[in-house]
């Protein structure tokens, strides 16, 4: 993390003595993520590719994770590591580098890191993955510590995440959402007054039936894309399909890629749509958990909803423009120096600099030169 980041509290005017101490919890697996970036095309069999950019960082939901961290909301993971040199990395990188509270994570004897490589080529990214789904935590893990639970994990694929029964008490919590799924600790996070922001991924089941997410009734948002918004609401038209979901969520946000985002309030009524930032895509690779990290913000410091929008499209952009995953979530120092250089920059559209004047309230007077560098290139590396 870059420790010239100012000591942004986005939430300081609304804390009381009473306010849980935890902004936001989310739960899910940790990669290790090895990104190559600058790559003129995909690799081509029986040929050796060279990349002219690499990166590595904790991946999954890590990603997430640090983008909360580093825009001042305090986060809390729940997740299993392994107990190499991965899972150490990791650890250390959240707990040490992002100041990410890891008391309800747990290390796992004998179990090895999941691993992502990402190939970032033509302003998209092909992944490979490996990982065993990691065995269920033992009575009294989840403690912070590098102890928990026993064996090894045997069934191939994604590792599973780890499903706490009693979450932190929260202000927000992040929850995956997927197709006859329900998790019980999202309806206990809802419970004790936590928003519940809801992310979803691809059906693979085809039905794309919004009553096969049971975990969405107790969901303050819900944030899919334009194709998985039309899917779910049978329409087609993104804007269309954010109406419809508003009637069952009170916040729907569908993002439309390089044409921005559009949200509806379903309390209210109240509908906004902000374009996208144009920016030379270095890695795509977390930009979709930087959104909702932006947009999450926005929501607990009760900003309107379009500056939620513009912040969570801007936070995105800013990712894009840097090696993916963690490592390209910005903090308060980017956001800064992007804000200075944008004002000075010749011919800027005064309508669209005003879309961002609410950041004035919010940055420091000065700021250091843009662009500022975060990615590391491998592990254990010390700039």
């Amino acid at each position: 993390m870059s420790t010239d980041t100012p000591g942004i509290d986005p939430l300081e005017a609304l804390r009381a003595p009473r306010d849980p101490a935890c902004d936001v919890f989310l739960t899910g697996p940790v990669f290790l993520d090895i990104i190559f970036t600058g790559l003129d095309s995909a690799p081509v069999r029986g040929t050796e590719s060279w990349a002219r950019g690499m990166g590595s960082s904790p991946g999954g939901v890590a990603n997430m994770a640090t983008a909360l961290a580093r825009l001042g909301l305090h986060t809390s993971l729940a997740a299993a590591f392994g107990d190499d040199h991965y899972g150490e990395y990791c650890w250390d990188a959240l707990e040490q580098g992002e100041g990410i509270d890891l008391s309800m994570s747990h290390t796992v004897p004998g179990w090895h890191s999941p691993v992502t490589v990402s190939m970032a080529y033509e302003g998209e990214r092909t992944m490979v993955s490996h990982g065993h789904e990691a065995p269920a935590p033992a009575p009294g893990a989840g403690t912070g510590s590098r102890a928990g639970a026993t064996g090894t994990g045997t069934s191939t694929g994604a590792a599973a995440p780890v499903f706490p029964q009693c979450p932190p008490r929260a202000r927000a919590a992040i929850a995956s959402l997927a197709p006859g799924r329900s998790e019980p600790w999202v309806a206990t996070a809802a419970r004790d007054g936590a928003l519940v922001f809801g992310d979803v991924g691809w059906d693979e089941t085809g039905r794309w039936d919004l009553d096969a997410l049971p975990d969405l009734a107790h969901c303050e948002a819900f944030l899919p894309n334009a194709e998985e918004a039309m899917r779910y609401t049978r329409t087609d038209c993104p804007r269309a399909a954010a109406h419809a979901l508003a009637e069952r969520v009170p916040l729907a946000v569908v993002t439309l890629g390089a044409e921005g985002a559009y949200a509806v309030d379903g309390r209210t009524g109240t509908a906004a749509a902000v374009p996208a930032i144009e920016v030379e895509a270095l890695d795509p690779t977390g930009a979709g958990d930087v959104f909702v990290a932006g947009f999450v913000t926005g929501t607990l410091a009760d900003w309107p909803l379009a500056d939620r929008l513009a912040f969570a499209g801007l936070t995105a952009a800013l990712s894009v423009q840097e090696f993916g995953g963690s490592l390209s979530a910005p903090g308060w120092a980017e956001i800064a120096a992007w804000w200075q250089l944008i004002r000075t920059c010749d011919r800027q559209d005064p309508a669209a600099l005003e879309r961002y004047a609410f950041l004035d309230d919010l940055l420091p007077a000065t700021a250091r030169a843009w662009p500022l560098r975060r990615a590391v290139p491998t592990i254990g590396f010390r700039q």
